[in-house]
């Protein structure tokens, strides 16, 4: 028997060790959601040591049963123990590569469980890992980035002088379970980060973070991105209800909630940073940067009027967290930026502010909500800074990006005598890619604004609940009510379905001098070659200034319009790169007029 036992262990880790294959004799390795995390992680900098024990639930949400369930931590931490109610579980743990951890590997436990999992059900599973957690840039040094440029993205470590470590896509430090990612295989770590992000829409994590201290190293300050247990609306430090922290076994420790984890992807610190309070936000600065850490706050200062007028008061706190080097990519998570400070201009430390604070003051679980009126408020503020041209500007910084991930899904082509699907679009309702969430959903807020207004958009946000949206048509049916017209065709187009972007052209223009008063009657005819609709600017040039309009022009359709033009017509355009389209080479048309 224990024979027997062995050869399956040895076929399945032949199978993961040589194959990397999704499904390992039908292992469906995203079969369960973790729905709970209840964790005990103790941090030692003086070693980079994390050590974590603790309790998870797993769900089945497949389609069968399973006797199977598959766990993966960095493979930089090891596998201790996996209990279910005080029994020891059988469990194979080995490497298996992915990119959603720095190190480009993960350790995937591979447990038998006490019983069979019906569809629906959970399991309880007691856990205990621990390792090290070093600056590690294989991930991106094997696919060519140089080490130098790698190490200010992934600068995940825990260190004596500096501890930041993120979440998935970064570092496994709490349980996962995905399938395979590369980054060498276009969006696969995006999209696996994604379906991981989809099934813990609705998971927590109640996290005991405790640092060891060392005998040369005093205890540092312990930040986290999560809700302090007994504190305010804010992570650790200042606003944490006042007092020390209590000392547990030589620890400090602290307890934080996290709920959701899909959209609030846990983090930690530890630093000995000095801190600066301001009005709306915490700033945690190296005692060397404190004039920089002014810097940012007055930036609050300045950015705060305007997401108080689109949303009324913060409903939570934020948080600016200095990276040590000033090259060191910025990230953010929830309401809390970790970003360099020293360096940064005026204009960007507000722009940041705005990002932040509309976190912080409008809170959504849908991704394009949440994130996309981050970058919307954005995109506001730099109207407001410089103009409207200069806020299209920042719009259009990313439409090819956009138009990449538009791009018509691949034609089905035949592989081993099968047909293999197209790619499926990314609805924005349901999208946890950012190209989408981001710049798609700022562009879908921007042209809301442009068709309903600022007050009716204004007041359905001021109506918005994020315990109430339940259902994909809930935003929808709010701003409605406010600007008292239908736009279902374009949630349709542009959030519960992805048809593509537009592609306007000025099909027709017949322009002819008026009998009576002067002046010219131009009728316009725009054609939307694109399977999405949009109101879309038009503007008519003359001789002597110019008109705009906007027309409705739905997906695969044409529309007119006519003007009265006071002086003579020069030529017709359309779409001011408010609309993201297609191909913007076609909407300019030279007019030419005719006599009475």
């Amino acid at each position: 028997m224990k024979f027997v036992n062995f050869l399956i262990k040895f076929v399945i880790l032949s199978c993961l060790l040589y194959g990397y294959a999704p499904n390992c004799f039908g292992l469906d390795r995203e079969a369960f959601s973790i729905t709970r995390y209840d964790l005990n992680a103790k941090i030692e900098p003086e070693q980079q040591r994390l050590g974590v024990r603790g309790k998870i639930t797993l769900r089945n949400d497949s389609s069968s049963a399973q006797k199977n369930a598959v766990l993966q931590i960095s493979s930089s931490l090891s596998w201790h123990s996996i209990k279910a109610q005080d029994k020891q579980l059988q469990f194979v743990a080995q490497p298996y590569q992915s990119d959603i951890d720095h190190t480009g590997a993960l350790s995937e436990a591979i447990v038998s469980l006490p019983k069979e999992i019906a569809v629906g059900d959970a399991v309880e599973l007691e856990i205990g890992y621990e390792g090290t957690i070093v600056l590690d840039t294989t991930r991106l040094t094997r696919i060519g980035t140089p080490k130098e440029i790698a190490a200010h993205s992934d600068w995940d470590q825990i260190g004596k002088s500096f501890t930041a470590v993120r979440g998935i896509g970064y570092v496994a430090w709490y349980p996962v379970m995905t399938e395979s990612a590369s980054l060498s295989d276009g969006n696969t770590v995006f999209e696996t980060i994604g379906r991981w992000k989809t099934r813990s829409l609705r998971s927590s994590m109640d996290l005991n973070l405790c640092e060891i201290h060392g005998a040369d190293l005093p205890a540092g300050l312990e930040i986290s991105n999560g809700v302090l247990a007994g504190g305010g609306g804010y992570g650790g430090g200042a606003f944490d209800g006042g007092g020390p922290s209590p000392e547990r076994h030589g620890a400090t420790c602290r307890d934080y909630k996290f709920h959701p984890i899909g959209l609030t992807v846990p983090l930690f610190v530890l630093t000995d940073y000095s801190t600066l309070i301001g009005k709306a936000a915490i700033i945690y600065h190296r005692a060397d940067h404190k004039s920089d850490a002014q810097a940012y706050e007055q930036a609050d200062e300045k950015v705060a009027p305007l997401v108080t007028n689109w949303f009324g008061t913060s409903k939570k706190g934020v948080e600016i967290v200095e990276l040590p080097d000033a090259n060191d990519t910025p990230y953010e998570s929830g309401t809390m930026l970790l970003t360099a400070l020293a360096g940064q201009t005026p204009e960007l430390a507000q722009m940041s502010f705005v990002h932040e604070l509309t976190h912080a003051a409008f809170l959504s679980r849908r991704p394009w909500v949440f994130e996309g009126l981050a970058h919307f408020l954005q995109a506001l503020y730099r109207e407001e800074l410089t103009g409207r041209q200069s806020a299209l500007d920042s719009l259009g910084a990313n439409r090819d990006t956009l138009l990449d991930a538009e791009k018509p899904p691949a034609q089905p082509v035949p592989a081993g005598g099968k047909t293999q699907p197209a790619a499926p679009r990314q609805l924005l309702i349901t999208t946890f890619e950012p190209v989408f969430y981001r710049t798609k959903a700022l562009y879908v807020w921007w042209m809301l604004r442009d068709m309903v207004g600022d007050d009716a958009l204004k007041k359905a946000l001021a109506a918005y609940r994020p315990e109430q949206d339940k259902e994909p048509f809930y935003m929808q049916h709010l701003i409605e009510v406010q600007a008292k017209r239908d736009l279902g065709w374009f949630f349709d187009d542009w959030v519960y379905q992805d048809r593509g972007l537009p592609d306007f052209r000025v099909a027709y223009v017949y322009a002819h001098q008026n009998a009576q008063g002067g002046g010219h009657l131009v009728t316009i005819t725009v054609e939307n070659l694109g399977g999405a609709g949009a109101q879309v600017p038009v503007t008519l040039r003359m001789e002597s200034g110019e008109i705009t309009k906007r027309l409705e022009v739905r997906g695969k359709s044409t529309n007119s319009l006519r003007i009265e033009a006071p002086s003579a017509p020069v030529e017709v355009v359309v779409n001011d790169g408010s609309v993201p389209e297609m191909d913007m080479a076609n909407n300019t048309f030279k007019v030419e007029t005719s006599g009475k």
